[in-house]
């Protein structure tokens, strides 16, 4: 190894800490929109249209689950976050009529009444760090949400879940996606967690069998992004830039990756495929989808592997940092440390907002600050969980993790 691992330094450690402070500081006190929900920011901090602005529902659930991340930690007036998140979620996205969550809500109702698996899947993120806490709606929500996704998304045959529904449960053919998927796998490793219910992780392993066993090992761990009803892979799909980009994105290689060896672990390492196939996913995001002149992740690439939108994106640096600092603990090797050391190099230079406070969400390919398919500083999740998660054992979910050391 390269000298002492920086994640065994002490200095190292205190500076992810104060990193992960000041995330909470930005985040914490002025994202409460007192009419439900959080507001997402502009590049200065303010509000992004205040007077009505539209939730997503993984917006409203990633914040409970990172203030549940906060009270764990001891930071005062989390739990009112957490509260707050909670109603908006059980009471506002939540229809009540035909059952699942609308995808967005503003002051008038739902903005859009679609029913997306990528959005039920944080819900039950949310539901199940909520419960690590005991508040009073977690078990509700996470029954009521498990009984959704079992009845409305699961398809048994394939081992994943179907994409999305009309407010009335009316199917949308056609389409089935790997992001909904993977978020659902780190869901259920959550609602494993919390409860020692061993479908929650029999699921989340068959849909990475799925996903990461079979089709990304056929392209060479190149993770396909967009597939038909049969989970056959679209390579010519066009869709929305920021859940549906063409192409291939190497931030969800690294997502994976992290997320293979925490399910692996959690299953007892059973699965002998699960610690090649994550070493495999990072050595692809370092040496086709790093910009080896400028520094940072590519956001997505052709099936050729050359760039395509060669924007930097905040998240898939900081799932390069939690990817990496797994590897380094399951996997240890020069290669692993040098890349933690080289993606926190380029954080810390260039996506740290060192004088407006929170990170920059999207970079030019040059590094420099712009908002083409990010408005602003909409999220604290990917960038807390980058600073956190280096500082837990590998053996499961960042929750586990801080509550683990509370019990020694």
């Amino acid at each position: 190894m390269t000298a002492q691992s920086w994640l065994t330094l002490p200095t190292h450690r205190d500076w992810l800490r104060a990193e992960a402070n000041k995330l909470f500081d930005y985040f914490q006190w002025r994202s409460i929109n007192p009419k439900g929900g959080f507001f997402d920011f502009d590049p200065a901090g303010q509000p992004l249209n205040p007077s009505n602005p539209v939730r997503t529902i993984h917006s409203t659930a990633r914040m409970v689950h990172c203030m549940v991340i906060g009270h764990l930690l001891g930071r005062p007036g989390c739990a009112d976050l957490i509260d707050h998140g909670m109603d908006y979620l059980w009471n506002a996205h939540r229809d009540q009529k035909r059952g699942g969550y609308f995808w967005q809500m503003d002051n008038d109702g739902p903005h859009d009444s679609m029913k997306q698996g990528y959005g039920h899947a944080f819900v039950l993120l949310a539901a199940s760090s909520a419960s690590l806490v005991g508040h009073p709606a977690a078990d509700a929500m996470l029954a009521d949400v498990t009984e959704i996704l079992e009845t409305k998304f699961w398809e048994e045959q394939h081992g994943a879940i179907a994409e999305e529904f009309q407010a009335d449960w009316s199917p949308v053919p056609g389409y089935r996606g790997q992001n909904s998927n993977m978020h659902l796998t780190e869901a259920l490793m959550a609602a494993y967690e919390a409860t020692d219910e061993d479908h929650y992780l029999e699921k989340a392993e068959r849909i990475a069998d799925l996903i990461i066993n079979r089709r990304a090992r056929e392209t060479g761990f190149r993770v396909g992004e967009h597939f038909d009803e049969n989970w056959n892979l679209i390579k010519d799909y066009k869709g929305n830039e920021m859940f549906r980009p063409s192409g291939t994105t190497p931030g969800h290689w690294l997502e994976w990756a992290r997320l293979i060896l925490q399910l692996y672990a959690l299953g007892d390492r059973k699965h002998d495929w699960m610690p090649g196939a994550a070493e495999a996913l990072f050595a692809q995001s370092m040496a086709i989808g790093w910009d080896n002149n400028k520094g940072g992740f590519f956001y997505t690439l052709g099936w050729d592997d050359a760039p395509a939108k060669r924007s930097k994106l905040w998240w898939p640096q900081a799932e390069g940092a939690g990817a990496a600092s797994f590897l380094i603990h399951q996997a240890p090797s020069d290669m692993h440390e040098d890349s933690y050391r080289l993606i926190w190099n380029v954080i810390a230079n260039n996506f740290l907002d060192k004088e407006k406070g929170g990170w920059h969400e999207e970079l030019t390919e040059d590094l420099r600050p712009a908002q083409t398919i990010f408005a602003g500083k909409a999220d604290i999740y990917h960038a807390l969980q980058a600073c956190l998660i280096p500082l837990y054992p590998p053996e499961g979910s960042l929750t586990k993790g801080i509550l683990d050391e509370q019990s020694v």
